[in-house]
C-alpha cells in the first residue's frame, strides 16, 4: 500500500484520529523518544469497502459486523452499511432513487450484528462507522455457492480504500474465472490501471490501463478480458491513478472452487503467510518482485515444534518483473503452519501468497493465504461459527503472549477471553474460546500482550456433500487506534 511522509502541526492531532485509515508508526530511523511520544487514540470515522458477493444464482451470502470495545472512545455514534450506489460523500443515501433496506443494522461495540442477501443481484457495499462504533469496525461477507464454478465456501473481509494493490494468485487459467473487483466509494470517479503479471513479465494489454470506476460504483474487470494469454499463475497490480478505491480478487475455478484473494501485504524482503490448514493436501506459493533486481528467498514453515525447512524447497528464486511459483505439497504433513520467507542474501522487496487445497478425488475446495501484516495492536475476525472456526497463531521471530477474546453471541451469550503462550519459530492452531450459551456467531479479538510480533489468520469451514469448504481470512491490525503526536512534538519523522 502507498505510504507517504506526512509533516504535521500541532493542531492536526484531531485530524489523525477521524482518518480511519492511517495508522501513524515512527519509521526505524526515527529516535526513540519520538516514537514514545505519540498517544495511541481511537479513530473516530472509519469507511469500509465489500466487493459484490456473487455472480452465482444460486449463492447465498452473510455479512456480519462488529466493533470491539475500545477504552476512550465517544458514548456516541453510528454506523452502517449501504449499497454502493446509494452512498453520498457525506453519508447519506443518495436523492435519486430511495434507499434499500440496509443489509444490517450493526449493534452496539461488543456484539455483531448479522444480515444475509442471496442470488447474483448483490451489490457493493460502503460502510461507514463514527464514534464509539469506528475502533476496530469490522465486517466479513461469507458466501455459499452451491454448486458451479467456484463451488464451496468465500470469504471476504471488507477493506478501506487505498491507491496501490497487489494480488499474487490470480490465473487466466483454462477452468478459472477470476475477476478483480474494483469499488469507488467517492462522488468523483477513479481511474485505475490493472496490470497483469505472468512467468515471463508483463501481459501485453491496453484494455487495463484508464479504467473509470464511476462514482459509488463497483466494476468486477474479468481477467481474462484483459489478455489472450493464458496463465496459471499471475499476479494482479491495481494502480490507481486518480482518487481512491477497493480491491479484491476473486478466483473461481470449475473444478476445485475457489475463494476470495486479498491484497498482499506492502512488499518487503521478510514475509509472513499464516493459518495453513493441518489438513492441506496441497499448497502453491506464488511470489513476485517489482522492479529490476532478482530476490532469493529462504523458504521456512513454522510448525508446532519450531522453524524447519521443506525438503526440495529449501530457497525460491523470483526474478524481477516475474511472477514464480512453486508447489509445496502437503508441506504441513498433518501440523499446523505458516510459511515464513526471509532474504538469503540482499534484502528486495516482494508479495506473495498461498493458494491452499484441502480434499481429494474430485471433492476438493481451494482458499488463499496473502502474505500480511502483524497482528500490532489488536486484530478482529468478525463471522466465526461454535464449530467451525480455527484461529492459527504464528510468531517466527520470538516468544510472544497473546490475549484471545470471544465476543458476545449476535443472538446472545456472554464473552470469554483466554491468554496463549506462542513459543518462538511455532505456529499454534490454538483452541479459541467460544462464547459461554452462545447463540448466532460471534467474533474473536486477538491482543498480544508481551513478546515478539504475533501473526494470524482465521479458517472457517463448513464440509458439504464430502466437500470441505473453507475459507481464510489473514489478521492484520483491525486500525483501530492511531499514533497522535503530543502537541509540542516534531512530527516531521512520523510516517503514514
Amino acid at each position: 500500500m502507498n505510504r507517504t511522509t506526512l509533516s504535521l502541526l500541532a493542531g492536526t492531532a484531531a485530524l489523525a484520529a477521524v482518518t480511519g485509515f492511517a495508522a501513524l508508526d515512527p519509521p526505524a530511523a526515527a529516535p526513540a523518544h519520538a516514537a514514545q511520544a505519540a498517544a495511541q487514540l481511537p479513530v473516530e470515522r472509519t469507511t469500509l469497502l465489500c466487493p459484490a458477493p456473487s455472480l452465482s444464482d444460486i449463492a447465498d451470502t452473510s455479512y456480519t459486523s462488529f466493533t470491539p470495545v475500545t477504552q476512550g472512545t465517544a458514548s456516541d455514534g453510528k454506523a452502517q452499511l449501504q449499497a454502493a450506489s446509494e452512498q453520498s460523500a457525506d453519508g447519506t443515501s443518495g436523492k435519486k432513487k430511495k434507499p434499500s433496506k440496509p443489509v444490517l443494522t450493526p449493534k452496539a461495540p461488543g456484539t455483531p450484528a448479522t444480515g444475509d442477501t442471496s442470488g447474483a443481484d448483490g451489490p457493493a457495499y460502503v460502510g461507514t462507522a463514527e464514534g464509539r462504533y469506528a475502533p476496530g469496525w469490522t465486517v466479513q461477507a461469507t458466501t455459499e455457492v452451491a454448486a458451479g464454478t467456484g463451488r464451496g465456501l468465500q470469504g471476504v473481509t471488507c477493506t478501506p480504500a487505498d491507491t496501490d494493490f497487489w494480488f499474487p494468485g490470480a490465473s487466466t487459467a483454462a477452468g478459472r474465472t477470476d475477476y478483480v473487483h474494483v469499488t469507488n466509494p467517492d462522488d468523483s470517479a477513479a481511474v485505475v490501471d490493472v496490470e497483469l503479471y505472468g512467468k515471463d513479465g508483463r501481459l501485453k494489454s491496453s484494455v487495463g490501463e484508464g479504467i473509470t470506476v464511476p462514482p459509488h460504483a463497483s466494476e468486477p474487470v474479468l481477467l481474462s478480458t484483459l489478455s489472450e494469454e493464458k496463465q496459471t499463475d499471475l499476479t494482479v497490480h491495481v494502480n490507481v491513478r486518480s482518487g481512491r478505491v477497493g480491491a479484491s480478487v476473486q478466483a473461481l475455478d470449475d473444478k476445485t472452487g475457489g475463494d476470495w484473494l486479498a491484497a498482499s501485504a506492502d512488499p518487503s524482503g521478510s514475509l509472513v503467510l499464516p493459518g495453513i490448514p493441518k489438513d492441506a493436501t496441497d499448497v502453491r506459493l506464488i511470489a513476485f518482485t517489482d522492479g529490476d533486481t532478482d530476490a532469493d528467498l529462504k523458504v521456512r514453515l513454522a510448525s508446532p515444534d519450531g522453524l524447519i525447512t521443506p525438503a526440495g524447497n529449501e530457497t525460491l528464486h523470483v526474478k524481477a518483473g516475474m511472477t514464480t511459483a512453486t508447489d509445496l505439497g502437503d508441506v504441513t504433513r498433518g501440523e499446523a503452519g505458516s510459511l515464513v520467507l526471509t532474504p538469503t542474501d540482499r534484502s528486495v522487496p516482494v508479495v506473495a501468497a498461498l493458494r491452499v487445497t484441502r480434499g481429494k478425488n474430485g471433492k476438493q475446495e481451494t482458499a488463499y493465504i496473502p502474505a500480511t501484516a502483524p497482528v500490532g495492536t489488536r486484530a478482529t475476525s468478525a463471522d466465526n461459527s461454535g464449530k467451525g472456526t480455527t484461529l492459527s497463531l504464528t510468531a517466527p521471530t520470538g516468544t510472544a503472549k497473546v490475549k484471545v477474546t470471544a465476543s458476545a453471541g449476535s443472538e446472545g451469550g456472554t464473552a470469554v477471553s483466554k491468554t496463549f503462550t506462542i513459543k518462538s519459530g511455532t505456529t499454534q492452531d490454538v483452541e479459541a474460546p467460544v462464547p459461554s450459551g452462545l447463540k448466532g456467531t460471534y467474533a474473536l479479538t486477538v491482543e498480544p500482550v508481551s513478546g515478539a510480533p504475533v501473526y494470524g489468520s482465521r479458517t472457517l469451514s463448513a464440509t458439504e456433500d464430502g466437500i470441505p469448504g473453507f475459507t481464510i481470512q489473514t489478521l492484520p491490525d483491525d486500525r483501530g487506534t492511531v499514533a497522535v503526536p503530543e502537541a509540542d512534538q516534531d512530527v516531521s519523522v512520523l510516517q503514514r
